[in-house]
């Protein structure tokens, strides 16, 4: 296969690498810390609970050029149709400009890192997670060697989210409002082709941006100009999507976690499970059949005081049970929140459970996902 892979050798040094909006954080006044390899910015002189309530109330800017994106395209035939040989995820049906969420999983069902997939024609549009980027491409590349193309695109990608982020963006580009959820388009702001998905990680209605690096900076100015827009930084970001009750990859999914028990089977079409014909297929139907040792479980514990990533999770009579993956507090909830596994014998909404913080035991249960109601603008 013929993949532009870039293996940038600063970041092995140590050295963080920078994303285009890199000096307009500084200059916002952001606090930057390590992310993936990356300098990102976890939060600005507003301070996380702002920013969280900002998303859920207006619109936040957030920026995920650290993330990678690239173009499949197969030699012959329909990229789509080869891409399925790597995810679960019903990729050959997808229409035009439609997006899919997946997984790519190895040959035990164990997930390599989650991605969303977008049709143009006979090609695909990959998102990818920053910190499994190399290694997804490098993946694909081996797995579909001399049948397709890998385009890795060094693009910016800006995220526009919140109840306001349309009427925001339909000021600068108009085709966003034609799009519902899972949608895409090509448009362009100032001459320069952006395409946008109506898509996000918060829970709210918005977009992502896909411009060209050197004109980044011009569209985030543009929409942070706004005066319902503010900059959102990593630490709302993460609260945002727990109250939303989305996966972290490398915290609530990795490879030791299967589709089935991360509770992600709405994203793998009947057809799929039952030609059994994606990596680890075998192992993912034999625990839908016969069970599996855990499950993925949202967790709300009684208090102020959240459990975070790492703590134990026990039984009501004091059996150890499980660990939270990812864990903190919700500023719309108003509350502390969890996601954790435990066995499906415990995995049942309204099951009491234990959690041990700073070496205590705290009351807690199991409760349904999303905790906060998700957004989107559906067809």
């Amino acid at each position: 296969m013929n993949a532009q892979i870039d293996i940038v050798a600063d970041s092995v040094a140590g050295i963080l690498k920078r994303t285009p909006l890199h000096a307009l954080h500084v200059k916002l006044g952001a606090k930057m810390v390590p992310f993936a390899g990356y300098d990102m910015p976890v939060q600005y002189p507003l301070g996380v609970m702002k920013e969280h309530a900002q998303t859920r109330q207006k619109a936040g800017l957030f920026d995920v050029s650290h993330m990678g994106q690239a173009k499949l395209t197969a030699h012959e035939g329909d990229a789509a149709v080869l891409f399925e040989e790597l995810v679960p995820g019903g990729i050959a049906t997808l229409k035009e400009g439609r997006i899919r969420y997946t997984q790519f999983t190895n040959e035990h069902g164990g997930i390599l890192d989650d991605l969303m997939a977008t049709r143009f024609g006979d090609t695909l549009w990959l998102v990818v997670n920053a910190a499994c980027k190399d290694d997804d491409f490098a993946h694909i590349a081996a797995k579909l060697e001399g049948r397709a193309t890998l385009e890795i695109e060094q693009r910016a990608l800006l995220a526009l989210q919140g109840p306001l982020a349309e009427a925001v963006l339909a000021a600068l580009m108009p085709a966003c409002q034609e799009l519902v959820f899972m949608q895409s388009v090509w448009t362009e702001f100032q001459g320069t082709e952006v395409l946008v998905s109506r898509c996000g990680y918060t829970g709210e209605d918005g977009y992502e941006l896909s411009i060209a690096e050197d004109k980044a900076v011009g569209l985030a100015e543009a929409l942070l100009a706004h005066e319902d827009v503010e900059p959102i930084g990593l630490g709302a970001r993460d609260s945002l999507r727990l109250e939303a009750g989305l996966c972290l990859y490398g915290h609530d999914i990795d490879t030791n976690t299967t589709s089935a028990e991360a509770d992600l089977m709405w994203s793998v079409p009947k057809r799929r499970r039952a030609a059994a014909d994606f990596p680890g297929a075998d192992v993912v139907n034999a625990q839908l059949a016969d069970g599996m040792a855990k499950q993925r479980v949202g967790i709300l514990p009684e208090g102020r005081a959240p459990a975070r990533e790492g703590t134990e999770i026990q039984s009501a009579t004091g059996e150890t049970i499980g660990t939270v993956t990812s864990g903190g507090f919700g500023p719309t909830l108003g509350g502390p929140l969890a996601m954790g596994y435990v066995p499906p014998a415990y995995a049942a909404v309204g099951t009491e459970i234990q959690l041990i913080v700073r070496g205590k035991a705290m009351p807690a249960r199991i409760a349904a996902m999303p905790f906060v109601r998700q957004n989107y603008k559906k067809g």
